[in-house]
Protein backbone atom coordinates (compact mmCIF):
# COMPACT_ATOMS: atom_id res chain seq x y z
CA UNK A 1 0.00 0.00 0.00
CA UNK A 2 1.61 3.46 -0.59
CA UNK A 3 2.63 5.95 1.51
CA UNK A 4 -0.20 8.61 3.17
CA UNK A 5 2.74 11.01 3.89
CA UNK A 6 6.36 12.33 3.30
CA UNK A 7 8.92 13.11 5.78
CA UNK A 8 11.54 15.57 5.19
CA UNK A 9 14.31 16.62 7.98
CA UNK A 10 16.65 19.34 8.15
CA UNK A 11 20.65 18.82 8.40
CA UNK A 12 20.08 18.76 12.21
CA UNK A 13 16.96 17.55 12.52
CA UNK A 14 18.12 14.39 10.23
CA UNK A 15 20.82 13.52 12.24
CA UNK A 16 18.90 13.65 15.45
CA UNK A 17 16.38 11.56 14.05
CA UNK A 18 19.08 9.09 12.88
CA UNK A 19 20.44 8.93 16.36
CA UNK A 20 17.04 9.49 18.89
CA UNK A 21 13.90 8.92 16.66
CA UNK A 22 11.45 11.20 17.33
CA UNK A 23 10.26 11.95 20.90
CA UNK A 24 7.74 14.31 21.86
CA UNK A 25 9.82 16.19 25.05
CA UNK A 26 12.34 17.24 21.69
CA UNK A 27 9.49 19.54 20.35
CA UNK A 28 10.20 23.43 21.18
CA UNK A 29 8.22 25.26 18.11
CA UNK A 30 5.54 24.11 15.80
CA UNK A 31 4.74 26.40 13.04
CA UNK A 32 1.07 26.33 11.18
CA UNK A 33 1.27 27.65 7.55
CA UNK A 34 -1.53 29.85 5.65
CA UNK A 35 -3.49 28.13 3.23
CA UNK A 36 -7.24 28.26 3.94
CA UNK A 37 -8.99 25.21 3.25
CA UNK A 38 -5.77 22.96 2.80
CA UNK A 39 -4.85 22.75 7.11
CA UNK A 40 -7.96 21.08 7.25
CA UNK A 41 -6.20 17.95 5.59
CA UNK A 42 -4.04 18.04 8.86
CA UNK A 43 -6.90 17.07 11.02
CA UNK A 44 -5.84 13.48 11.87
CA UNK A 45 -2.06 14.66 13.02
CA UNK A 46 -3.36 17.62 15.33
CA UNK A 47 -5.95 16.00 17.25
CA UNK A 48 -3.65 13.02 18.07
CA UNK A 49 -0.30 15.57 18.61
CA UNK A 50 -2.26 18.25 21.10
CA UNK A 51 -4.69 15.48 22.29
CA UNK A 52 -2.49 12.73 23.40
CA UNK A 53 1.56 12.51 21.99
CA UNK A 54 2.31 15.91 23.35
CA UNK A 55 0.46 16.27 26.42
CA UNK A 56 1.92 12.97 27.61
CA UNK A 57 5.59 15.59 27.72
CA UNK A 58 4.76 18.33 29.01
CA UNK A 59 6.97 21.49 28.32
CA UNK A 60 6.74 25.04 27.04
CA UNK A 61 6.20 25.21 23.27
CA UNK A 62 6.15 27.83 20.89
CA UNK A 63 3.08 27.82 18.58
CA UNK A 64 2.95 29.63 15.48
CA UNK A 65 0.58 30.32 12.80
CA UNK A 66 -0.94 32.23 10.03
CA UNK A 67 -4.21 32.47 8.90
CA UNK A 68 -5.95 29.16 8.64
CA UNK A 69 -2.59 28.22 11.08
CA UNK A 70 -3.20 30.14 13.57
CA UNK A 71 -6.47 28.96 13.88
CA UNK A 72 -5.43 25.82 14.03
CA UNK A 73 -2.74 26.84 16.96
CA UNK A 74 -6.05 28.52 18.78
CA UNK A 75 -7.86 25.32 18.65
CA UNK A 76 -4.33 23.31 20.10
CA UNK A 77 -4.21 25.68 22.82
CA UNK A 78 -7.95 24.98 24.18
CA UNK A 79 -8.51 22.90 27.31
CA UNK A 80 -9.84 20.04 24.99
CA UNK A 81 -7.98 20.19 21.67
CA UNK A 82 -9.41 17.42 20.06
CA UNK A 83 -12.72 18.97 20.59
CA UNK A 84 -11.65 22.08 19.63
CA UNK A 85 -10.28 20.84 16.29
CA UNK A 86 -13.30 19.03 15.12
CA UNK A 87 -15.02 22.25 16.13
CA UNK A 88 -13.21 24.04 13.62
CA UNK A 89 -13.32 21.56 10.94
CA UNK A 90 -17.26 21.39 11.15
CA UNK A 91 -17.29 25.56 10.98
CA UNK A 92 -14.62 25.35 8.41
CA UNK A 93 -16.38 23.63 6.31
CA UNK A 94 -19.94 24.88 6.94
CA UNK A 95 -19.16 28.16 5.46
CA UNK A 96 -21.64 29.38 2.53
CA UNK A 97 -21.75 32.71 0.82
CA UNK A 98 -23.93 33.80 -2.19
CA UNK A 99 -23.09 33.60 -6.03
CA UNK A 100 -21.09 36.68 -5.86
CA UNK A 101 -20.41 37.61 -2.72
CA UNK A 102 -18.88 40.81 -1.53
CA UNK A 103 -15.93 42.01 1.04
CA UNK A 104 -18.41 42.19 3.62
CA UNK A 105 -20.54 38.93 2.85
CA UNK A 106 -17.27 37.09 3.49
CA UNK A 107 -15.81 39.59 6.69
CA UNK A 108 -19.37 38.71 8.43
CA UNK A 109 -19.08 34.92 7.68
CA UNK A 110 -15.56 34.59 9.26
CA UNK A 111 -16.68 36.95 12.12
CA UNK A 112 -19.37 34.45 12.63
CA UNK A 113 -17.24 31.37 12.06
CA UNK A 114 -15.04 32.80 14.80
CA UNK A 115 -17.54 33.62 17.19
CA UNK A 116 -18.49 30.31 17.58
CA UNK A 117 -14.86 28.42 17.41
CA UNK A 118 -13.28 30.21 20.16
CA UNK A 119 -16.62 32.01 21.75
CA UNK A 120 -16.13 31.15 25.41
CA UNK A 121 -13.03 29.56 24.62
CA UNK A 122 -10.78 33.03 25.00
CA UNK A 123 -9.14 32.46 28.41
CA UNK A 124 -8.29 29.27 27.97
CA UNK A 125 -6.36 29.35 24.76
CA UNK A 126 -4.70 32.53 25.99
CA UNK A 127 -3.93 31.44 29.01
CA UNK A 128 -2.67 27.58 28.38
CA UNK A 129 -0.06 26.68 30.54
CA UNK A 130 2.56 25.66 28.34
CA UNK A 131 1.93 26.42 24.92
CA UNK A 132 2.74 29.77 23.83
CA UNK A 133 0.66 30.69 20.93
CA UNK A 134 1.62 33.50 18.01
CA UNK A 135 -0.08 34.76 15.58
CA UNK A 136 0.95 36.23 12.57
CA UNK A 137 -0.29 39.72 11.44
CA UNK A 138 0.47 42.31 8.09
CA UNK A 139 -0.29 46.12 8.55
CA UNK A 140 -0.46 48.19 5.84
CA UNK A 141 2.39 51.08 4.90
CA UNK A 142 2.15 53.74 2.29
CA UNK A 143 -0.92 53.13 0.06
CA UNK A 144 -1.83 50.78 2.57
CA UNK A 145 -1.81 52.46 5.68
CA UNK A 146 -5.05 53.74 5.49
CA UNK A 147 -6.56 52.87 2.13
CA UNK A 148 -10.61 54.79 2.32
CA UNK A 149 -11.84 52.39 -1.00
CA UNK A 150 -11.28 48.82 -2.25
CA UNK A 151 -9.88 50.67 -5.33
CA UNK A 152 -6.95 52.27 -3.54
CA UNK A 153 -6.65 48.96 -1.63
CA UNK A 154 -6.14 47.11 -4.82
CA UNK A 155 -3.66 49.92 -6.16
CA UNK A 156 -1.99 49.48 -2.97
CA UNK A 157 -1.75 46.03 -3.34
CA UNK A 158 -0.55 45.88 -7.26
CA UNK A 159 2.04 47.94 -6.06
CA UNK A 160 3.05 45.35 -3.54
CA UNK A 161 2.79 42.92 -6.15
CA UNK A 162 5.35 44.52 -7.98
CA UNK A 163 7.64 45.22 -5.51
CA UNK A 164 7.84 41.86 -4.64
CA UNK A 165 8.43 40.06 -7.49
CA UNK A 166 11.73 42.74 -8.08
CA UNK A 167 12.45 41.60 -4.61
CA UNK A 168 10.88 39.93 -1.28
CA UNK A 169 13.16 43.07 0.54
CA UNK A 170 11.21 45.68 -1.65
CA UNK A 171 7.55 44.10 -0.20
CA UNK A 172 8.71 45.29 3.05
CA UNK A 173 8.27 49.53 2.31
CA UNK A 174 4.38 48.01 2.03
CA UNK A 175 4.02 45.79 4.57
CA UNK A 176 5.44 45.20 8.49
CA UNK A 177 4.90 42.10 10.46
CA UNK A 178 2.83 42.07 13.57
CA UNK A 179 3.37 39.29 15.91
CA UNK A 180 0.58 39.50 18.48
CA UNK A 181 1.34 36.50 20.92
CA UNK A 182 2.23 35.41 23.90
CA UNK A 183 4.10 37.88 26.59
CA UNK A 184 5.60 34.98 28.61
CA UNK A 185 7.45 33.34 25.81
CA UNK A 186 10.75 35.07 25.69
CA UNK A 187 10.61 34.10 21.81
CA UNK A 188 14.36 35.34 21.51
CA UNK A 189 15.14 33.61 18.28
CA UNK A 190 12.22 35.60 16.45
CA UNK A 191 13.16 38.89 18.11
CA UNK A 192 16.00 39.96 16.99
CA UNK A 193 15.91 41.02 13.34
CA UNK A 194 16.13 38.15 10.86
CA UNK A 195 14.99 40.12 7.34
CA UNK A 196 13.68 43.56 5.71
CA UNK A 197 10.72 43.46 7.64
CA UNK A 198 9.94 45.75 10.84
CA UNK A 199 8.18 43.32 13.18
CA UNK A 200 6.64 44.54 16.14
CA UNK A 201 5.70 42.20 18.93
CA UNK A 202 2.48 42.97 20.76
CA UNK A 203 0.41 41.08 23.71
CA UNK A 204 -2.05 38.64 23.20
CA UNK A 205 -4.69 38.69 25.59
CA UNK A 206 -8.60 37.60 26.24
CA UNK A 207 -9.89 41.39 24.19
CA UNK A 208 -7.57 41.05 21.23
CA UNK A 209 -8.05 37.10 20.68
CA UNK A 210 -10.72 37.43 18.31
CA UNK A 211 -9.20 40.22 15.97
CA UNK A 212 -6.08 39.01 16.12
CA UNK A 213 -7.23 35.89 14.76
CA UNK A 214 -9.58 37.76 12.12
CA UNK A 215 -6.91 39.72 10.61
CA UNK A 216 -4.50 36.76 10.97
CA UNK A 217 -7.03 35.69 8.45
CA UNK A 218 -8.10 38.51 6.55
CA UNK A 219 -7.61 38.37 2.76
CA UNK A 220 -6.72 40.81 0.88
CA UNK A 221 -10.00 42.44 -0.83
CA UNK A 222 -11.84 39.24 -0.40
CA UNK A 223 -12.53 40.53 3.20
CA UNK A 224 -13.01 43.98 4.75
CA UNK A 225 -9.39 44.46 6.77
CA UNK A 226 -9.32 44.86 10.08
CA UNK A 227 -8.83 47.99 12.18
CA UNK A 228 -8.43 48.98 15.63
CA UNK A 229 -6.88 45.70 17.22
CA UNK A 230 -6.14 46.71 21.59
CA UNK A 231 -2.81 46.74 22.05
CA UNK A 232 -1.52 46.99 18.57
CA UNK A 233 -0.18 49.63 16.72
CA UNK A 234 -2.61 51.59 14.95
CA UNK A 235 -3.02 50.62 11.39
CA UNK A 236 -4.92 48.43 8.75
CA UNK A 237 -3.89 44.70 9.21
CA UNK A 238 -4.19 41.65 6.94
CA UNK A 239 -3.68 38.12 6.63
CA UNK A 240 -0.34 37.53 8.14
CA UNK A 241 0.28 34.72 4.93
CA UNK A 242 1.41 37.60 2.69
CA UNK A 243 4.64 38.22 4.43
CA UNK A 244 4.89 34.57 6.27
CA UNK A 245 3.00 32.51 4.19
CA UNK A 246 4.56 28.91 5.54
CA UNK A 247 6.44 30.76 7.89
CA UNK A 248 10.04 30.40 6.40
CA UNK A 249 11.66 31.98 9.99
CA UNK A 250 15.22 31.44 10.81
CA UNK A 251 14.34 28.31 13.38
CA UNK A 252 18.11 27.27 13.46
CA UNK A 253 18.26 30.01 16.07
CA UNK A 254 16.95 27.49 18.73
CA UNK A 255 19.88 26.61 20.92
CA UNK A 256 20.76 22.67 20.60
CA UNK A 257 19.53 22.03 23.84
CA UNK A 258 17.39 23.70 26.57
CA UNK A 259 18.46 23.99 30.37
CA UNK A 260 16.61 20.23 30.79
CA UNK A 261 19.18 18.66 28.05
CA UNK A 262 16.25 18.42 25.74
CA UNK A 263 17.17 19.10 21.69
CA UNK A 264 14.94 22.51 20.25
CA UNK A 265 13.40 20.95 17.77
CA UNK A 266 10.81 22.13 15.37
CA UNK A 267 8.11 19.93 14.07
CA UNK A 268 6.13 20.81 11.33
CA UNK A 269 2.84 19.23 10.01
CA UNK A 270 2.53 20.82 6.70
CA UNK A 271 -0.21 20.06 3.70
CA UNK A 272 2.89 20.32 0.79
CA UNK A 273 6.23 19.14 1.03
CA UNK A 274 8.21 22.30 0.43
CA UNK A 275 7.87 26.03 2.26
CA UNK A 276 6.84 29.66 0.51
CA UNK A 277 8.12 32.40 2.29
CA UNK A 278 5.09 34.79 1.22
CA UNK A 279 2.32 34.57 -0.13
CA UNK A 280 3.07 36.26 -3.43
CA UNK A 281 6.35 33.68 -3.77
CA UNK A 282 3.58 30.75 -4.74
CA UNK A 283 4.47 31.65 -8.06
CA UNK A 284 8.28 31.98 -7.67
CA UNK A 285 10.05 28.49 -7.48
CA UNK A 286 13.13 30.44 -6.96
CA UNK A 287 11.71 31.68 -3.49
CA UNK A 288 11.40 28.72 -2.33
CA UNK A 289 12.76 28.30 1.35
CA UNK A 290 14.81 25.17 0.81
CA UNK A 291 17.10 26.61 -2.01
CA UNK A 292 17.29 30.10 -0.92
CA UNK A 293 20.18 31.97 0.95
CA UNK A 294 18.66 31.62 4.32
CA UNK A 295 18.06 27.26 4.19
CA UNK A 296 20.45 26.85 6.90
CA UNK A 297 17.33 28.00 9.06
CA UNK A 298 15.63 24.95 8.10
CA UNK A 299 18.52 22.43 9.74
CA UNK A 300 16.58 21.81 12.69
CA UNK A 301 12.96 21.26 10.92
CA UNK A 302 11.02 18.01 10.84
CA UNK A 303 8.45 18.65 7.99
CA UNK A 304 5.31 15.95 7.58
CA UNK A 305 3.27 16.58 4.53
CA UNK A 306 0.99 14.42 2.73
CA UNK A 307 2.26 12.18 -0.33
CA UNK A 308 1.44 12.52 -3.83
CA UNK A 309 -0.28 9.29 -3.51
CA UNK A 310 -2.52 10.36 -0.38
CA UNK A 311 -3.34 13.71 -2.83
CA UNK A 312 -4.51 11.71 -5.27
CA UNK A 313 -6.78 9.62 -3.52
CA UNK A 314 -9.02 12.59 -2.14
CA UNK A 315 -11.64 14.07 -3.52
CA UNK A 316 -10.77 16.08 -6.97
CA UNK A 317 -7.66 14.43 -6.34
CA UNK A 318 -6.20 16.92 -4.26
CA UNK A 319 -6.61 19.25 -1.07
CA UNK A 320 -9.57 20.85 -0.29
CA UNK A 321 -9.00 24.54 -1.36
CA UNK A 322 -10.42 28.41 -1.90
CA UNK A 323 -11.19 27.63 -5.98
CA UNK A 324 -13.83 25.27 -4.45
CA UNK A 325 -16.09 27.73 -3.52
CA UNK A 326 -15.98 28.52 -7.57
CA UNK A 327 -16.38 24.88 -8.88
CA UNK A 328 -19.15 23.96 -6.71
CA UNK A 329 -20.67 27.42 -6.52
CA UNK A 330 -24.06 27.77 -4.65
CA UNK A 331 -24.12 23.48 -4.40
CA UNK A 332 -22.42 23.85 -0.42
CA UNK A 333 -23.35 20.77 0.39
CA UNK A 334 -21.74 18.73 -2.32
CA UNK A 335 -18.24 20.83 -1.13
CA UNK A 336 -19.08 20.00 2.32
CA UNK A 337 -19.16 16.20 1.74
CA UNK A 338 -16.17 16.47 -0.88
CA UNK A 339 -14.00 18.72 2.17
CA UNK A 340 -15.48 16.47 4.80
CA UNK A 341 -14.36 13.02 2.95
CA UNK A 342 -10.82 14.41 2.50
CA UNK A 343 -10.47 15.55 6.41
CA UNK A 344 -11.60 12.02 6.89
CA UNK A 345 -9.04 10.41 5.00
CA UNK A 346 -6.37 12.49 7.32
CA UNK A 347 -6.47 9.19 9.85
CA UNK A 348 -4.16 7.85 7.64
CA UNK A 349 -1.59 9.80 8.17
CA UNK A 350 -1.85 10.23 11.48
CA UNK A 351 -1.38 6.51 11.78
CA UNK A 352 1.86 6.47 9.44
CA UNK A 353 3.23 9.47 11.57
CA UNK A 354 2.62 7.01 14.68
CA UNK A 355 4.21 3.82 13.15
CA UNK A 356 7.01 6.04 12.13
CA UNK A 357 7.49 7.42 15.93
CA UNK A 358 6.84 4.03 17.25
CA UNK A 359 9.19 1.89 14.90
CA UNK A 360 12.02 4.80 13.01
CA UNK A 361 12.67 4.00 9.37
CA UNK A 362 15.40 6.51 8.14
CA UNK A 363 14.07 5.23 4.62
CA UNK A 364 10.96 6.85 4.91
CA UNK A 365 13.01 10.70 5.95
CA UNK A 366 13.79 12.73 2.94
CA UNK A 367 17.05 16.08 3.33
CA UNK A 368 15.04 19.35 3.68
CA UNK A 369 17.83 21.82 2.99
CA UNK A 370 21.04 19.80 2.26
Amino acid sequence: MSSAIQIHAGKAAYAHLQEHGLQAQDVAVIPAAAGGPKGLILQGIDQWLFGEWLPAAPRERSLIGASIGSWRMAAASCADPVAAFQRLADLYCEQSYPEKPSANDVTKEIQSLLQAFIGGYESEIVQQPLHRLHLMTNRGRGALNAPNSEAKAKLGFVAATFANLASRSRLAKHLDRVVIGDARDPLFWLKAKFDSFETQFCALGVDNLAPALLASGTLPLIMEPVKNIPHTPAGTYWDGGIIDYHLALPYSRLPEKNARGNSELVLYPHFTDHIVPGWLDKSLPWRRAHTWQHRHWLDNVIMVSPSKDFLRSLPRGKLPDRKDFFYYGTNHQQRMTAWRTAIAESARMRDELIAFITKPDMQKVQALNF
